[in-house]
């Protein structure tokens, strides 16, 4: 995995909190106005875009490819509480398997479909357990919404196939290549009369060469 950054878990920020407001990145490529809709409820645009992915969503073995290119197929529509967004984003995924460490390469369609509310609308839901997205002066941040869609959607452990063998326990090789592969087990109760046994046939012909 040497073309994406993975930090860890991310998960969207929490956003009851309406000081965090200023955060917002305005120069993310993730970050959309939404002036054209106005504060009409029922105006409708559609958002069809490709931009640059994120680098540091997923987890320690697998995540999206940063800055590989994001499709956002998405709709954007004024209701009377804010901004709701319904759509997909389709990411590149790659990673690798967490039993032979082959590499995992594939496109994600994620399902997205929030809710930012305006800035002074009090039909929020009042929950620090739910997260909470805002149209900050006429912009939304679709960023934290794709993480959170992607995030819960990608394996732990990923494989590159249900019945990957992984790799040998003594010696590492890749088991997918040479399922027969193996190392003989010696008992360990065993191994002490097998090296007297060796000695013993040294001492044997050392003893014939003196001869």
């Amino acid at each position: 995995m040497s073309d994406y950054v993975l930090v860890g878990v991310i998960i969207s920020e929490k956003r009851s909190d309406r000081s965090s407001h200023d955060a917002l990145d305005r120069n993310s490529p993730l970050v959309f106005s939404t002036r054209d809709l106005g504060r009409s409820p029922g105006s409708m645009e559609t958002l069809n875009e490709q931009v640059p992915a994120p680098t540091d969503v997923g987890n320690a073995l697998i995540g999206i490819r940063g800055g590989s290119e994001l499709d956002l197929d998405l709709r954007l529509e004024a209701v009377h509480e804010g901004i709701l967004v319904s759509g997909t984003a389709t990411a590149q995924i790659a990673g690798e398997c967490g039993r032979c460490l082959d590499p995992i390469e594939y496109d994600y369609e994620a399902d997205i479909q929030e809710l930012f509310y305006y800035e002074e609308s009090e039909e929020f839901e009042d929950d620090d357990d739910v997260d909470q997205y805002w149209v900050v002066g006429d912009l939304i941040d679709i960023d934290p919404v794709l993480r959170s869609a992607v995030v819960t959607a990608l394996p732990f452990q990923p494989v590159c196939r249900e019945d990957c063998l992984g790799l040998c326990n003594e010696c590492g090789i890749n088991l997918n290549d040479e399922p027969e592969h193996h190392h003989e087990v010696l008992d360990p109760r065993w191994a002490a009369l097998a090296q007297l046994s060796d000695n013993a046939t040294e001492d044997v012909a050392q003893n014939k060469t003196l001869d």
